[in-house]
């Protein structure tokens, strides 16, 4: 056999050193024990006999209930993690909802406040037109009633457009109406008490001219719509001289701004406006500048 080869080794393998320190701490620990038990022992102690079982290593058990206790813990702690994150976000959630309904509460103030001044506007434009209505009225009867007073002391007959002073009570009518004329003043005054609305064409709100056209359909008579064109149909007529069913009319015949119903008894049905509504109302209350008959 060559002198270069290889000899197996008949040793045992070495222990590697942590297990031998390992070892040998338990055998000393055993062993000193021992040692102070037999020494504290009186001298005339009898031999030891028994057996003593030497302690073990501590067992995977007890390893493998540490790890689980570590593991437990890191659970609870992972767990306690998300429960305050869930929380922050319910929080943060709250918040957004609050700030939210807050911004939806003054965007509703905010519109109920416009719509509040938009009435506001709206009414007062109404009662400026209701104004300029009254004093142009004014007007009219004013100019009439010149005109008329020229037409006396120059001994002219009097005009269609006769002041309001003989309109009321110097109506000849005397005879309650009867087919289409009652119709339409049957129409008329049914209505009365309805509300005024501009450019209201029913069944309970009107304008002027709504309703004198509803009055006269009523009695299968189509009208137009506007009192302007109302005005202009139809034969002039003396307010002195009145049936039941003429269209009373303010302003010019051609150029008319309010129209009304005449019902007899030196009174008439109209829609007046936003504060009185549809009424019934004498000729002097407010004098008309002419009429119109249609039927």
């Amino acid at each position: 056999m060559s002198h270069t080869a290889h000899i197996p080794s008949h040793r045992k393998p070495r222990r590697s050193a942590s297990k031998l320190a390992l070892r040998a701490g338990v055998a000393g620990g055993v062993l000193g024990t021992i040692a102070v038990a037999g020494a504290a022992g009186p001298a005339n102690a009898e031999p030891v006999t028994e057996t003593i079982e030497m302690p073990t290593l501590g067992s995977l058990e007890s390893g493998a209930g540490l790890a689980s206790a570590v593991a437990a813990s890191a659970e609870a702690s992972h767990q306690e993690a998300l429960d305050q994150s869930l929380q922050a976000q319910e929080n943060a959630a709250l918040q957004k909802a609050a700030k939210e309904a807050k911004k939806a509460k003054a965007e509703a103030d905010r519109k109920a406040a416009a719509e509040r001044a938009e009435e506001a506007r709206l009414k007062a434009e109404q009662e400026r037109q209701e104004a300029e209505e009254r004093a142009s009225r004014d007007r009219e009867r004013t100019r009439l009633a010149a005109r008329s007073a020229v037409s006396s002391n120059d001994g002219g007959s009097s005009s269609s457009f006769d002041s309001g002073s003989t309109a009321g009570s110097g109506t000849t009518e005397t005879q309650a109406p009867s087919g289409t004329a009652a119709s339409i003043v049957a129409f008329a005054r049914a209505q009365v008490g309805d509300a005024y609305v501009s450019g209201g064409t029913g069944p309970n709100s009107w304008d002027c001219s709504g309703l004198v056209q509803a009055a006269y359909a009523a009695a299968g008579i189509d009208l137009p719509r506007v009192s302007s064109s109302q005005s202009s149909m139809g034969t002039s007529v003396s307010l002195s001289n009145l049936q039941p069913g003429d269209i009373l009319y303010w302003g010019s015949r051609s150029g008319s701004y309010h129209v009304a119903i005449y019902v007899g008894g030196g009174m008439y049905v109209g829609a007046q406006n936003p504060s009185t509504g549809v009424v019934e109302r004498s000729l002097d209350w407010d004098t008309p500048s002419g009429a119109v008959r249609i039927l």
